[in-house]
């Protein structure tokens, strides 16, 4: 449904050009080597003829240049320079404001979002719940990263050898032994798998996690959603429910910040 949405509004609202400049930009970044004209209407099944005016106009704004010897085409460090010019914590605190609040009022539970911050996780936003009592967790609160779902969740979706390097340097993990170890990769697979993680408190008696992940593992990108709950009011039914519900969030919160999918099986 959202696909067809997307691919209606773009239709309606189509912009040829920006299109074609749009295409080429992607079509660069993905190559290794600099592309002539010929290359680049080749990779996108259009007509030199067709991409040569956004060539000279991108050209021109500094987003691509030409090798000064075979004439052919290669992207700047402009888009990198942009890119970088606002925090990517603050851009995805800005896109999961809604989303986030939108959970925690329908559903009466505080939302945090937490990140990894010189090996263990911080909350970086909350919206709290609009019942006159909930559950709540300060922004800026550090937690040791293996003992929280949102800790787990994100490590479950790290690459191989980042995870690794940070597990290395984690007291909790060097107190593990090598069953223990095994089990807690085995989570980290079936976490990945699924797309979230709910499970009791660590650090705090009688309270349940629920915990999706955000982001891109391979750009660097990582964070998660959680929501907190009494564990004694938590029965199958409602723990179905908020699962649907912070996996829901999850991926709006992907698509705000211009990711297309969750990675999770929970999502349809």
């Amino acid at each position: 449904m959202i696909a067809k949405k997307n691919m209606t509004k773009t239709a309606k609202y189509s912009a040829p050009a920006l299109d074609k400049g749009l295409e080429i930009l992607e079509f660069l970044a993905h190559e290794t080597t600099a592309k002539s004209q010929a290359e680049i209407a080749q990779g996108l099944e259009r007509s030199p003829n067709e991409i040569y005016r956004v060539l000279v106009v991108l050209e021109a704004r500094g987003y691509i240049a030409r090798d000064e010897q075979s004439g052919k085409y290669r992207l700047t460090l402009k888009l990198y320079t942009l890119s970088h010019a606002h925090s990517p914590v603050e851009q995805m605190r800005r896109a999961a404001h809604l989303p986030m609040t939108a959970l925690a009022e329908k559903h009466g539970l505080a939302c945090y979002m937490s990140v990894p911050h010189e090996g263990k996780l911080m909350v970086t936003s909350q919206v709290k719940s609009p019942l006159p009592v909930s559950l709540s967790i300060t922004e800026g609160t550090l937690f040791p990263i293996l003992n929280t779902t949102s800790g787990r969740v994100i490590l479950s979706h790290y690459p191989r050898e980042p995870r690794k390097a940070l597990l290395e340097d984690d007291p909790l993990f060097k107190k593990m032994d090598a069953a223990k170890k095994t089990q807690l990769l085995k989570q980290f697979e079936q976490i990945e798998k699924q797309g979230y993680l709910v499970a009791e408190s660590e650090l705090t008696n009688g309270i349940t996690n629920c915990s999706a992940f955000i982001g891109q593992a391979d750009i660097g990108l990582v964070a998660a959603i959680s929501v907190a709950t009494l564990s004694a009011s938590l029965s199958k039914d409602e723990e179905k429910t908020l699962i649907a519900a912070v996996l829901e969030t999850a991926h709006e919160i992907n698509l705000r910040i211009g990711l297309s999918q969750t990675g999770g099986e929970g999502e349809q």
